[in-house]
């Protein structure tokens, strides 16, 4: 069978890219890491003078040494071996390759990192330090509350509608990665304050007749960078002193609901995880605190 032929290497990328978005259903983030790593590869290739056609196993390892050697983490290889991987079986199945050249690698073993989260103590801190006097202080309140009470990602906070908000019912429909649906339940303390900030303060903002839950004082939806300085200023007011991203209340929000006897697939339903596996992560979390508690009660530690 005669192969066809890209234009360019940007004409592969373009397909691939297109290929995530339309047939995968990839969110803009997770393309946005694909398109990175696969930059990496097409400049070593230009700078090489490397063809696809005249790419062999050898050039993908000397590309990955490369990586490793500028310090590249074994979890960040991984992805951009996935990267290439998935990018070429898809020039295989398309007819402008015979062979997947990367088929034959196996991944480097990406060591797990216990996700950084909140005490209920930092929590309760936190929660604590919007004014609720003013109207910032009011929205302020709301977002980190509906963040802590249902684990939702920032990417998807930031695009919450009005229309999501099922406070009667108390529970919220969110649209994750690869826009996929799930409700999450609220509880009553988030409600409220959702509620107080849409009747006192979101109606003296409004413009364009916009459904974005959160708001600047300026009518537009918040940024992912807004909420980020948002928690980093009351982290700071609280006095915890580490960093603190808007996925540790997501990871506080998983940990503090499995050191209460709650399952690990209900956990993963909320958390919009498509594998249990990313959710058992947590758990290693769960069990190093067990073992600091026996550590230091039991009398035969």
């Amino acid at each position: 069978m005669k192969l066809k032929k890209l234009s360019s290497l940007k004409e592969g990328r373009s397909i691939f890219l297109n290929y995530l978005a339309v047939e995968k259903g990839l969110s803009a983030n997770t393309i946005m890491a694909y398109g990175r790593d696969l930059n990496k590869f097409i400049g070593y290739l230009k700078r090489n003078k490397i063809s696809l056609t005249q790419l062999k196993e050898e050039h993908i390892t000397c590309f990955l040494q490369k990586l490793t050697r500028q310090g590249l983490s074994p979890k960040s290889m991984a992805r951009c071996l996935s990267t290439l991987k998935s990018f070429f079986r898809l020039l295989v199945m398309e007819g402008y390759l015979r062979h997947n050249p990367v088929a034959g690698f196996s991944a480097p073993k990406a060591w797990k990192t216990l996700p950084g989260f909140l005490t209920l103590e930092e929590v309760e801190k936190l929660l604590a330090q919007p004014d609720l006097r003013n109207s910032r202080g009011l929205r302020d309140r709301a977002l980190l509350e509906l963040m802590y009470a249902t684990g939702v990602r920032v990417s998807e906070v930031v695009h919450l509608k009005t229309t999501d908000l099922h406070c009667q019912e108390r529970f919220l429909i969110c649209r994750g990665k690869g826009n996929k649906e799930r409700i999450i339940p609220l509880g009553e303390k988030a409600i409220n304050f959702i509620q107080e900030y849409l009747t006192r303060v979101r109606p003296q903002w409004i413009k364009d007749d916009t459904s974005i839950i959160f708001l600047s004082a300026w009518g537009k939806g918040l940024t992912r960078q807004a909420v980020w300085k948002i928690i980093k200023k009351y982290c700071q007011q609280a006095g915890i002193r580490r960093q603190v991203s808007p996925h540790v209340l997501r990871h506080s929000f998983a940990t503090h609901l499995l050191e209460r006897g709650a399952d690990l697939r209900s956990v993963q339903l909320m958390l919009g995880h498509s594998q249990i596996t990313t959710t058992q992560i947590y758990t290693h979390v769960t069990q190093s605190r067990l073992r600091r508690v026996y550590d230091q009660f039991h009398p035969r530690a």
